[in-house]
């Protein structure tokens, strides 16, 4: 496959009004907000310093373009809450709901399934006809009673609510007042119902508004807070990436007193207030949290990259700022000890790799963050956007893109086919929805939600996984042996 240069690429600006001329003209409105390319920063005078933060986001999907992003109750139960291991987490509603986010995240755990943790079960209330007519208060308590002599191990219960529990009025607060009384555990309502706000942004904000509520100020477990406590927030563990950022911060001097929601315990989230320094990788699932700690707690945060060595080691060091001089030194030793690995993983992809363009459209922090672990390998990022980011999101990717990388949000289906095949990157990163259009394009893919089924992709260790996966889809032989659909033979 032959790489592109930059000259070779088309123009995004004429790519835009391309697509937006399909649409009628209220629509061609609408998206021409969401769509353009990163500018020069102001003040910036290097390349990776660029604007991109006049894109329009946050704002409710056009009817009939095929969004591609989820609602309140995945980004709650799918994101936030699901993960916590020693909870039971009940999809309140029919069963749809359930068993679509029924393990559909690598979170991975320690502990006994079934014992004292419960993340890749599902459990529902299974609403009927009847539940939707009568309520399914009484249906939930039932539900929770039963949880309890199923599995007495459990630390506590949420409720997630699916749309008819909001549309039909169930009081999910007092069931779970009730059941607490009765049970002497931590029973959360999470009123996530699907229909609320526009993405499953809302449901990341309710779900941490939970937390608040619900958890903080908990009894959390017997411990003596010390120096050097830390939390790692808005880390889910996918494919083990909690685990090995904790290495990282504990190979420094660092004490991880918490690490949420991936391998969580609820006595970890209630012991949080009690540490040093948040620290947050997924800034916008877990913001919300973060900022009420420093607010009531004064627990300080900051934002940390664990994506590639140039990152990681930009992390470490800013990290370990916050702390003494000891910290300091013990991070800089950690630094050195990993740049051989490092050192031999760019000696034999980066050669592979170098030029290479990639189209990424993903959620959470990857759209950002992961550029830079290209970067490192030499990779150009042809365009990049968020499903359901925020106006703060994209003023942080400027950091991290060149000026002219396509920028878009809330991506369509139409827009994100177009762009892929009029620019033809030599990968695109994604999620499942859009991985075997693309791949019928002949253009390799890599599922950047879950990391296609691999991982870890976090640190160093995660960084050889990393180079090793995006080579072996890119330069895998099987894209020469046969031709595009739209490829007719002579």
């Amino acid at each position: 496959m032959a790489t592109k240069t930059l000259d070779d690429r088309p123009d995004h600006e004429a790519l835009i009004e391309e697509v937006l001329a399909a649409y009628p003209k209220k629509a061609q409105k609408k998206r021409a907000k969401h769509l353009s390319t990163a500018q020069p920063a102001q003040d910036g005078d290097t390349e990776i310093l660029s604007k991109c933060d006049t894109v329009k986001s946050n704002i409710k999907s056009v009817p009939g373009v095929m969004t591609i992003r989820g609602c309140a109750y995945a980004g709650s139960k799918g994101v936030v809450w699901g993960p916590v291991k020693d909870m039971v987490h009940i999809s309140h509603g029919p069963v749809g709901c359930g068993h679509y986010s029924w393990s559909q995240r690598r979170n991975y755990y320690t502990g006994t399934t079934g014992v004292d943790s419960f993340v890749t079960f599902q459990f529902t209330t299974d609403f009927q006809e009847k539940d939707i007519v009568f309520g399914g208060d009484k249906k939930l308590e039932k539900t929770i009673d039963e949880i309890e002599t199923l599995f007495p191990l459990n630390k506590g219960v949420t409720v997630q609510s699916e749309c008819p529990i909001g549309l039909i009025g169930d009081d999910i607060d007092a069931v779970a007042r009730k059941k607490k009384k009765d049970l002497n555990k931590t029973i959360v309502p999470v009123r996530c119902e699907g229909f609320r706000g526009v993405s499953q942004s809302l449901g990341h904000h309710i779900a941490n508004d939970a937390i608040r509520d619900w958890v903080m100020g908990g009894e959390g477990s017997d411990y003596e807070p010390g120096l050097y406590d830390i939390n790692i927030i808005g880390d889910y563990n996918i494919g083990g990436d909690a685990w090995s950022s904790r290495i990282l911060l504990e190979e420094i001097g660092l004490n991880v007193v918490s690490c949420w929601s991936g391998d969580a315990t609820l006595a970890e989230m209630e012991n949080a207030p009690k540490a040093r320094l948040n620290l947050i990788h997924c800034y916008r699932s877990m913001n919300y949290i973060c900022r009420h700690m420093e607010e009531t707690q004064g627990v300080p945060w900051m934002e940390y990259n664990f994506f590639g060595p140039s990152q990681i080691a930009a992390s470490l060091r800013a990290i370990a700022a916050r702390f003494d001089q000891s910290i300091q030194d013990r991070a800089e030793a950690v630094i050195a000890k990993y740049q051989p690995l490092v050192d031999a993983v760019l000696e034999k992809y980066r050669p592979r790799l170098e030029g290479k363009s990639v189209l990424l459209y993903v959620g959470g922090l990857r759209p950002r963050h992961v550029v830079t672990a290209y970067h490192d390998l030499g990779m150009e990022i042809a365009g990049t956007g968020y499903e359901f980011a925020h106006g703060d999101d994209y003023k942080r990717t400027g950091e991290y893109i060149k000026t002219g990388t396509l920028i878009y949000d809330d991506v369509t289906g139409y827009e994100l086919e177009k762009f892929i095949e009029t620019i033809r990157p030599d990968l695109v990163g994604s999620g499942i929805k859009e991985k075997y259009s693309t791949q019928k394009m002949g253009i390799p893919f890599r599922q950047m939600h879950s990391w296609d089924y691999s991982g870890p992709y976090h640190g160093y260790d995660g960084f050889a996984i990393f180079a090793r996966d995006m080579d072996m889809a890119i330069n895998n032989p099987v894209w020469g042996l046969f031709d595009a659909p739209w490829r007719q033979a002579a």
